[in-house]
């Protein structure tokens, strides 16, 4: 890597300015305090080591002696999706060894290791890491190309005053950051409490009283609905029979499975003129997805599954295909307006639902989703806002099984979910006015995270002029870099050639 830097600068190596470069130690971790905490890879989060949190290990004493961790020491992720994260130890850190999926190193004590640090923040430092990667399946970066690495070395009390300056700039950018990350959780609150509002009946209760005289009461319309559910019923069983060149049965009416009634009994009171009703009550059909297998050829029918779920609305990426003369077609393909529910998850993201818009089409949708198709006069949307509200989250949580790693929330207890019933015009207006209030929620997210991602930018700027010496002026009275290195340099040949004499 070319770099260009003042002229009482040098290049070095990380293996120039370090007294030692190793890997950590091999040995299983432990939740029985059996010795120092063992520090790995997984236990650096975001800059930060919660040591409370750090299992221990067994280790014996003149191993413990070598793999000792101590402040300033720098540990870096040598393979795995983290390859090249670092981080400083820091002062008062408990009695700890480090794994062996981390290098350590021990900076020379001529230079700052803070200095080193920040340059392993910098561009240039991953440049370098990205282009020597190396390994099939899990990329790793070893201890022989670790010491080679460059990096722009400036006199010694410059590196002081570098650091000093990139802690100012960094510590007002922080402050910005987290005011920022402030805001975003006020949002998501903004956001749950305009839902429960919404759900509530509270969004629309001045406009609920202008059309008072004009509004269909839920009662009338679930009414409606459950007649004509049933009659869809009878005319899709007519249909059979026919298809297969037989009459109907005597009493055939009497198969129609009755959709299940909600249990009220602990459900908060309605506004005038809604009415609680559960799925099954609303819905001609709810059906599982599809579980073949999937590919990536994209001649074929989309395929969304739980991934595409995202924050109560449905993205199009990372999609997989299954051929268009594929068994379950069209019987499994979407049609605008169905809900798709998430039925098995983690614990968090189980329950996650969205409405197809029509978009891609045609598409289907994987097993671990359940469609729903509802009956005219429920807008699928207002149920989708439902769901995801926290009275929907609520709902979850008292229904939810677990297993090994997933939670599931079945077809079955799906149905049997009661959803608030407000006029359709109602339902239409709450979804309307919500769509308007999530739309400025959505572009004052957008606005926030784009200066996120601007301080990150201004953060490696300030980081690429500090490592090329346009951070700060010079002061032609420092001892040159070059001057430092040679001092290095010759201290240990000396250290080297009296370890020899001792072994002699």
């Amino acid at each position: 890597m070319t770099f260009s830097i003042p002229e009482s600068w040098s290049i070095a190596t990380i293996g120039d300015i370090s007294d030692k470069i190793h890997y950590g130690y091999t040995e299983k971790s432990s939740l029985e305090p059996i010795g120092p905490k063992f520090l790995r890879i997984t236990d650096i989060q975001d800059n930060y080591v919660d040591w409370k949190n750090v299992p221990f290990c067994k280790i014996s004493d003149n191993d413990k002696y070598k793999y000792i961790l101590n402040p300033n020491d720098i540990v870096f992720a040598r393979t795995g999706a983290t390859v090249g994260k670092s981080f400083l130890i820091g002062p008062n850190i408990p009695k700890s060894v480090f794994a062996s999926y981390l290098i350590r190193i021990i900076p020379n004590p001529h230079i700052l290791a803070k200095y080193i640090y920040l340059y392993f923040q910098s561009f240039y430092y991953w440049a370098q890491i990205i282009k020597d990667k190396a390994g099939i399946g899990q990329p790793n970066v070893n201890a022989t190309k670790l010491a080679k690495l460059q990096i722009p070395l400036p006199p010694l009390p410059e590196q002081h005053r570098i650091i000093a300056k990139i802690e100012e700039f960094f510590t007002k950018l922080d402050a910005g950051v987290e005011a920022l990350k402030q805001v975003q959780a006020q949002l998501k609150r903004y956001r749950q409490s305009v839902l429960k509002a919404a759900v509530e009946g509270r969004l629309t209760a001045e406009w609920r009283k202008q059309h008072k005289d004009e509004l269909e009461p839920a009662d009338k319309l679930l009414d409606r609905i459950l007649k004509e559910r049933r009659k869809k019923w009878e005319a899709e069983q007519l249909t059979t029979y026919k298809s297969q060149g037989k009459t109907p049965p005597k009493n055939w009416r009497d198969k129609y499975e009755e959709p299940t009634l909600p249990d009220t009994s602990n459900l908060p009171e309605l506004p005038e003129g809604w009415k609680w009703a559960s799925i099954y009550q609303l819905s001609y059909e709810i059906r599982y997805g599809s579980s073949s297998k999937t590919n990536m050829d994209t001649k074929g029918i989309p395929v969304l599954r739980m991934g595409n779920i995202v924050d109560g609305n449905l993205v199009s990426e990372k999609l997989k295909y299954l051929p268009e003369n594929h068994n379950e077609f069209p019987d499994l393909l979407l049609d605008s307006g169905d809900l798709l529910f998430n039925r098995t998850n983690s614990v968090e993201l189980v329950g996650k639902t969205a409405v197809y818009n029509g978009y891609p089409s045609p598409c289907s949708y994987a097993s671990y989703l359940i469609r729903v198709r509802f009956s005219r006069g429920v807008e699928p949307y207002f149920i989708s806002y439902f769901i995801n509200s926290v009275y929907g989250h609520a709902w979850i949580r008292s229904v939810v099984s677990q297993q090994v790693g997933q939670a599931n929330v079945n077809g079955t207890k799906l149905k049997n979910l009661a959803v608030p019933l407000p006029p359709f015009d109602e339902q239409k207006n709450i979804v309307t006015e919500l769509e308007r209030l999530f739309s400025i929620i959505f572009e004052s997210e957008s606005l926030i995270q784009r200066e996120i991602n601007r301080a990150q930018s201004l953060r490696q700027s300030i980081l690429k002029r500090a490592f090329e010496g346009k951070l700060l002026l010079q002061n032609p009275n420092d001892e040159p870099a070059a001057v430092l290195l040679e001092r290095i340099k010759a201290e240990k040949a000396k250290l080297k050639k009296s370890k020899q004499m001792e072994m002699s």
